[in-house]
């Protein structure tokens, strides 16, 4: 595996589903190792192995959905579980999707900044621990109503500034809402398969039409990386969430966003 690829596979899946913005970690990791900037369809590449691992690690959830809506017919009976989940799943993806493909449209190069991704990593931090401290944990996912369902899926679009971290945001949200830790975790990983799997196909597309095999070999590498580490790291927080906090999180962020700022503005 070229050895690019293995580091920005292990950054990805570590920190996909980790409240602590794997864009960000992506686009640092680009500027302060001597590797070129990996690109967008290379981001995209990483995502998709992620989504794979999130499949495979719920696949009874998945599973549960897919008779749920096929014994329905795929109407949307909100009385059965795994159809409403299914529909809140897409209902909260669609403001994803259109503010996605807006920003696709105009660009997104504006955002890749240190000091942009340092001042949200502080910023959501605070706003996380507030959410995780304050309010109630007792709300399951079958507990969950479309109003919700759809406050989490406009605030995953902050998610488009590297340093917000979408699992960061729809977990805060979540918590906001009164969701137990894991559960509003679940629904987060959930939540990323939709607009993962678009963003992946126009990307696969776009390799196909205009990328060199180095660059396809490369795509591919990145996907079976990031799904090995990804699985490991989906494991481990739904474990560590059973009895815990994001509060290790919280710090993290902290430390890192603080370290980016001092680097940003010449201080060290």
């Amino acid at each position: 595996m070229d050895m690019q690829v293995f580091w920005l596979s292990l950054i990805q899946g570590l920190t996909e589903f980790l409240p602590v913005s794997s864009s960000g970690h992506l686009i640092l990791f680009s500027k302060y190792m001597s590797f070129a900037d990996q690109g967008q369809v290379i981001d995209i590449a990483l995502h998709i192995g992620s989504l794979i691992a999130v499949v495979l690690y719920f696949w009874r959830t998945f599973k549960e959905m897919l008779v749920d809506l096929i014994k329905e017919k795929f109407m949307p009976n909100f009385e059965v579980n795994g159809v409403r989940l299914a529909y809140y799943i897409v209902c909260a993806t669609i403001p994803a999707i259109v503010i996605g493909g807006t920003l696709k449209y105009i660009g997104m190069d504006w955002v890749r900044s240190t000091k942009l991704i340092g001042w949200l990593l502080i910023i959501y931090s605070i706003v996380l621990w507030y959410a995780d401290t304050k309010f109630s944990t007792e709300k399951t996912l079958k507990e969950m109503k479309l109003s919700d369902a759809l406050w989490i899926g406009f605030a995953q679009c902050l998610a488009f500034l590297p340093g917000t971290s979408r699992s960061g945001v729809t977990i805060t949200v979540g918590r906001f809402l009164g969701y137990n830790r894991s559960e509003v975790a679940k629904f987060s990983m959930l939540l990323s398969v939709p607009a993962i799997l678009a963003a992946g196909i126009l990307a696969m597309l776009e390799i196909y039409k205009g990328g060199e095999m180095s660059q396809i070999m490369m795509a591919y590498q990145a996907i079976g990386g990031s799904f090995i580490f990804s699985f490991l790291a989906i494991f481990l927080m739904m474990q560590w969430l059973r009895y815990a906090t994001y509060l290790p999180f919280v710090i993290y962020r902290v430390i890192l966003g603080i370290g980016l700022l001092l680097d940003a503005y010449n201080i060290w």
